[in-house]
């Protein structure tokens, strides 16, 4: 299994990134929020991957981040769900975003994915319920914000629950309070 790539960024396309490490070329295809990631042309970048093999293909998969690659596994393991229907997902949606619908039944949100039916957002549902935990979804509110944030800012998903247990049971200050706590706390 090949756990993730480190090389320089050779070709940036709409939905895949040539990197180039030592020697060989590979070409891995991405989310949207991944490709937003990617450093220039030129540049050293670590994509976490995942290898799908087919009948007729091996194709790489690659995501800016462990949590990313973790829902794409779940997501992968839902009857009915393909790797390129997994990653189409992942260019609508953040992982927590996917936790909060799943654990909230939000088949509506889970329909909006390009190909994906209310059956098919149902089915999710209820496979990845359990998988899931509402207990890891953090809920929704300001608490909820702050870990999306500190996520947006490339802090990994660990830095980012460290980072939370620093501000956990302060529910009373603003989002940007919260978040100016949290990172204040990073790298102590």
């Amino acid at each position: 299994m090949i756990s993730f790539l480190e090389g320089e960024v050779v070709e940036k396309l709409g939905d895949r990134v040539v990197l180039a490490v030592n020697g060989v070329g590979y070409e891995v295809l991405i989310s949207v929020p991944t490709l937003g990631k990617l450093p220039p042309v030129g540049r050293t970048v670590r994509v976490f991957t995942r290898l799908h093999v087919r009948e007729d293909a091996m194709v790489l998969f690659g995501f800016h981040a462990a949590d990313e690659r973790l829902m794409f596994d779940l997501l992968n393991g839902v009857s009915g769900i393909g790797p390129k229907l997994a990653l189409a997902f992942l260019s609508v949606h953040t992982p927590d975003s996917l936790r909060r619908a799943v654990a909230a039944s939000d088949v509506a949100a889970l329909a909006t994915v390009p190909g994906v039916g209310r059956k098919t957002a149902g089915r999710i549902v209820v496979d990845l319920k359990d998988k899931l935990g509402a207990g890891d979804t953090g809920g929704v509110g300001p608490m909820s914000e702050v870990r999306e944030a500190l996520l947006a800012l490339g802090l990994t998903p660990g830095e980012a629950t460290d980072a939370m247990e620093v501000i956990a049971g302060d529910d009373d200050g603003t989002v940007e309070d919260l978040l100016r706590r949290a990172l204040q706390s990073v790298g102590r």
